[in-house]
């Protein structure tokens, strides 16, 4: 270590006054901990729809001394002083955002100080819907989002349900496409203040248009959740929401491959013209922002809106779409090889980077196929499908594409992918006819042999097709 530092000030830097040392240095526990999730995302082959890897110029954004700065307000407008260059940050930000998706500037306003997408969607409907108004989004166990007011028979699950009046639209349980004439007739006899077009298992385009005629029918605002897809639609590869909807909630981290974050674009100006021929303005932003701040948060995290402000940089960038273009590629590749090999694939295939395997025609659900897959270092998530009861004992599997993208997988990689995969859950069907259907059964079967054999040699095999693939971020870490 050698001699304490000399400050300038004549002190020594004693080890309370040295704010310089590396975590490794600081905090080795820590950082043995950081090293095995590092050697765990190398390893593992991360399909998790929602998960991504940041970059490394997104990553030193986010870690830089930005995180030291308070600057509760907007720009121009802080209750701190010392904020002109996290003003500078954030205007930043916003042009890009509106830039990065092609908006209007004078027809569209955006917030990019949201924690992440849930606390937009509450912003929101703070804003916007108000106490007890009424609000209709995709049900959960059909593909939507917690904040888009899921309940169930017993208990309100979602704050949007606690505090907002929610009724689900629902998909067709035959296809699994939503069904939009039920939502039109249920929205008649509702009358929601705002619907959702949103989602979160949900592997096709959404209609926006429709979406569109259905709330000016009840007068009601319509909201896009773009959270999954806003890096698709940010390179043009599926519909963009903005031509349609008054708001567009988003997240930052998924296919956007940026930092954990969120940002709410709003509408500005007409909105409609009155019958007596004058014009009826939006009054979106100031409530918006209001919600947010002081509502809802405290001071932005200047950090994380600089971060968004990098992946923004880079979505605008040629190769970003060649990114996505890529994490299409691979999702319909996947889904074909999965239909092939005799799985169920929801809806037939899928528009963007995700897709939901329905395990029901294989006997087995989501909950041991998944534990299976863990085991073998495949992360994904159980799911629910349509027609299923309980979000508890899901049928379905979900998997998404943009983080093994991100790593340079293309389409010959995924034959790899899906064998494993196909390998796994054969694998816990054959538990499965030992152990029966309790899923504490089955977790105690798979740790005797001969499965655990079966288990770590396919754990094996993965981890070392893995490894053969870069992984972005900080190499230091």
């Amino acid at each position: 270590m050698g001699e304490p530092m000399q400050m300038t000030n004549g002190h020594s830097a004693g080890d309370w006054w040295d704010l310089t040392k590396p975590v490794g240095e600081v905090d080795p526990e820590i950082t043995a901990i950081i090293r095995k999730e590092k050697d765990r995302q190398r390893r593992e082959l991360e399909m998790i729809a929602s998960e991504n890897f940041a970059s490394a110029a997104c990553l030193q954004a986010m870690g830089s001394c930005l995180n030291n700065k308070y600057s509760e307000g907007y720009p121009g407008q802080r209750y701190y002083g010392g904020t002109k260059f996290v003003d500078e940050i954030e205007v930043l930000c916003q042009k890009r955002a509106l830039s990065v998706y092609g908006l209007d500037p004078e027809k569209w306003g955006v917030n990019v100080q949201p924690y992440s997408g849930s606390p937009a969607n509450f912003a929101v409907f703070t804003a916007i819907v108000e106490p007890h108004g009424r609000i209709m989004g995709l049900d959960l166990p059909d593909g939507g989002h917690l904040t888009h007011g899921f309940m169930t028979d017993k208990k309100k699950i979602s704050a949007t349900s606690v505090f907002f009046e929610s009724m689900p639209y629902k998909v067709d349980p035959k296809t699994g496409l939503i069904d939009y004439e039920r939502l039109r007739e249920n929205a008649k006899i509702f009358h929601p203040r705002m619907i959702i077009a949103g989602i979160s298992c949900y592997s096709r385009n959404l209609d926006y248009a429709k979406f569109r005629e259905i709330a000016d029918e009840n007068n009601a605002y319509l909201l896009a959740d773009m959270a999954h897809i806003s890096g698709l639609v940010a390179a043009g590869a599926v519909p963009s929401p903005f031509e349609h909807c008054d708001i567009v909630t988003t997240t930052t981290h998924k296919t956007l491959r940026g930092v954990r974050a969120g940002m709410i674009f709003f509408r500005k100006g007409v909105r409609s013209v009155g019958k007596d021929g004058k014009p009826i303005m939006y009054n979106l932003e100031s409530p918006i922002n209001q919600a947010v701040f002081p509502g809802l948060q405290g001071g932005p995290h200047n950090h994380a809106i600089a971060g968004v402000a990098v992946a923004l940089k880079q979505a605008a960038m040629p190769e970003f779409k060649t990114y996505i273009q890529q994490v299409i590629k691979n999702c319909q590749a996947m889904c074909k090889m999965m239909m092939d090999k005799g799985y169920h694939v929801v809806t037939d295939g899928s528009d963007n980077h995700l897709l939901l395997i329905d395990l029901r025609s294989k006997g087995i659900n989501g909950s041991k196929t998944e534990k299976i897959l863990e085991e073998v270092s495949i992360a994904c998530n159980k799911n629910t499908c349509p027609g299923d009861k309980s979000a508890l004992n899901p049928s379905g599997l979900r998997f998404g594409t943009p983080a093994l993208t991100s790593r340079g997988f293309v389409e010959k990689d995924f034959e790899k992918v899906t064998d494993f995969i196909d390998r796994a859950i054969l694998l816990a069907v054959e538990i499965q006819t030992v152990s029966g259907k309790m899923l504490k059964d089955f977790k105690a079967k798979m740790v005797e042999e001969p499965f655990s054999s079966k288990i770590a040699a396919l754990r094996a095999e993965v981890e070392a097709f893995a490894i053969a693939f870069p992984i972005p971020g900080l190499e230091d870490m």
